[in-house]
Formats: C-alpha cells, structure tokens, sequence
C-alpha cells in the first residue's frame, strides 16, 4: 500500500456478516425466551438487548445500502437495527411499502416506524395509505406511524392531527390486539399534544368507550385513562419552552 493511502471500505456484505457476528456474540437465550411474553415471535430471534442494539447501530453509522441488506437478512434484531442505520432523506415510498408488507410483529413495526419512518418525507401519506389496510401490521403500523408523528414532529399542523382522528375512530373497529392498541397509542398521543387536541381526543375516547362493541370501547376507556390523568393535564397546563424542529 503506498504511503498514505486508505485502506479499502469493507464491502455491505463484509459489514452484514460481521455485523450479524455481534448480534450472535450479544445476543441471550434468557433474553430470547422471554419475547414470547409480550408477544413477539423469536424464530428468527437472537435475543439481544435494545441498548445492544443501539450500541450497534451506533457503531455502523448511517448507511442506505447497509440497512437494506440488514433487513434482507430476516434476523429480528438485524432488522430493528435498520431504525437506527437507515437515513430517513434516503428511504424511499417504495421501500416503506416493502418493509411494511414483511412486519410480522409488533416489535419491529413499532421500532421502525418511532425511529424511522416517522423521519421520512413520505410518513403522512402512508398514514393515510394504510390505516384501512386488510392486513394487521400494516394496519398497526399507519397508528403506530400516527402515534411516532405525535411525538416527535413538533412542527406539524394541527389540523394534520385533528383530521386524522377519523382515522382513528374507524380504526377503533378493528377488534384485533395489536390493532386496537396501535390505535389507543395513537388516540393518546395526540392528545397529549395541545390543550386542543386533548379535548377532541377526550371527547372521542368517550364516545368510543361507550360504544357496544368491544373494540372500540377498549380503545375509547384505554385512551381516557391517560388523557385524563392528572399528569398530562398539568403537562398540558404548563407553557411549553421552544424546541428546535426536528
């Protein structure tokens, strides 16, 4: 090698094995067992810690084409790892879609979704794309999406959030576990935003909750229990100070 040169980057497939190597070496079965309480499939498990997994992914830095080979490994971990690698300006409405059909899980949907999706030019129009989707964590991953919006996009318009209860009150109707509870995540946390939007997401959980039907009045009882706690009024309450924007 002559005299200051660099030494060549290693190639993706280099970096997938080798980061697949750590995720074996950190990885537990004790920690492998226990997703199956909270209802997360570990056939393709290595069981490994988020705080391990953010390490990772902050050790492989931001890297398009890696977190797409990442995610072509079918490993549960590797996957959740792509939340932290991917770069949001880079992904692609197509690849959401792509990702969003293999979610098996409530985990990886929801990891994906908080820490990346959300970051995206494309997250609002696949709220709209998918919260009426057939299948369950398409479907949970528009509420799940709808939720991570809530809480992090802090310049959003208002009107985003309060034309999106609609959504939320249709969505209500699908009695499926992890559909309900992506859509009592989003109810929440959009009414945790502004003392206006608490009160249309009050007022929608109540008529949620006294509805017949099981679905949406778990929704509707689930959501009054937090929006009306005593924390997030004084939250609401209390002037926020200036954020930068994400």
């Amino acid at each position: 090698m002559k005299n200051g040169a660099r030494s060549a980057k290693p190639s993706i497939e280099t970096q997938v094995r080798s980061a697949v190597t750590w995720l074996r070496r950190h990885g537990s079965k004790a920690n492998r067992d226990g997703m199956a309480r909270y209802g997360l499939p570990s056939d393709h498990a290595l069981g490994v810690s988020m705080a391990n997994l953010k390490v990772l992914g902050a050790r492989l830095g931001t890297n398009h084409e890696l977190a797409a080979a990442l995610w072509d490994t079918g490993i549960y971990e590797a996957r959740l790892v792509t939340s932290f690698v991917d770069d949001p300006a880079r992904v692609t409405s197509a690849q959401m879609d792509r990702w969003c059909r293999d979610f098996d899980n409530w985990g990886v949907c929801d990891t994906v979704c908080f820490h990346l999706f959300d970051r995206t030019p494309h997250a609002w129009r696949k709220v709209a794309k998918w919260h009426d989707r057939r299948e369950e964590f398409v479907k949970r991953a528009a509420f799940a999406l709808l939720a991570s919006l809530a809480l992090h996009d802090k310049t959003a318009d208002a009107a985003l959030f309060f034309d999106s209860l609609p959504l939320i009150e249709r969505g209500a109707a699908d009695e499926r576990n992890f559909v309900k509870k992506g859509v009592s995540w989003a109810l929440r946390s959009i009414g945790r935003r502004t003392p206006e939007l608490n009160a249309a997401s009050v007022a929608l959980a109540r008529r949620l909750s006294l509805s017949p039907d099981a679905g949406p009045r778990w929704v509707g009882k689930d959501a009054l229990r937090e929006l009306t706690s005593a924390a997030v009024i004084r939250r609401l309450a209390t002037p926020a100070r200036a954020k930068p924007a994400r």
